[in-house]
């Protein structure tokens, strides 16, 4: 699907699409499918004088979330998501607070309600960089940060992004907790109610 936001000029997009069957040569009950998808756009404050107020890219990002979150759904191919993660990578030209600014609460908001819900707050790092970077987008339950089995993480490679001028962002998610999990903790089928625990 094309991903398309008013009043944000995107370059490029991209979905990534890992599914893990074993582990320790033991296969899984089920496959771990974990998806990022990644959008490239112009950074209009890139190269400019200090700017106070960010709410040009603010305002957009519930429109985004909501329009990776329906990549990322599509990507997972009826698999349920069971985590998140997000970030942000800023070209040299700008400051990491432009990249934050696309993914606060309102990207937050309209990404937990694309995939279905989640109570939870997303994980997320953001950094500067040239092209060529990789960043590890971690992910954590969409329901409750103490579930142990799934704190993960997958990295992407942007190959030719972002230019100095740009910002990508991303959004992660997994089908479930990693692999042969055995470390304790929340077991993610005691998720239940308002507070996310049982």
């Amino acid at each position: 699907m094309i991903i398309a936001v008013p009043t944000l000029a995107i370059r490029r997009q991209f979905v990534l699409t890992d599914i893990t069957t074993a582990e320790a040569g033991l296969a899984a009950d089920r496959p771990l499918v974990k998806v990022a998808v990644v959008v490239v756009l112009n950074n209009p404050f890139a190269g400019k004088p200090f700017t106070e107020d960010l709410s040009p890219l603010i305002a957009p990002s519930a429109a985004l979330g909501s329009a990776m979150a329906a990549a990322a759904v599509e990507a997972m191919g009826g698999a349920p998501i069971e985590s998140y993660g997000k970030g942000a990578v800023v070209g040299l030209n700008g400051e990491q607070e432009h990249g934050i600014a696309l993914i606060t609460t309102p990207f937050g908001d309209s990404l937990r309600a694309g995939i279905g819900g989640g109570q939870a707050w997303i994980s997320s790092f953001s950094k500067r960089a040239a092209p060529g970077t990789v960043i590890d987008v971690p992910l954590a339950h969409k329901d409750a940060l103490y579930v142990r089995s799934h704190y993960d993480g997958i990295s992407v490679h942007l190959p030719d992004a972002p230019l100095p001028d740009e910002i990508a962002i991303l959004a992660a998610f997994a089908s479930r907790g990693r692999l042969n999990a055995r470390l304790g903790g929340v077991d993610a089928a005691e998720i239940v109610g308002e507070d996310g625990l049982r």
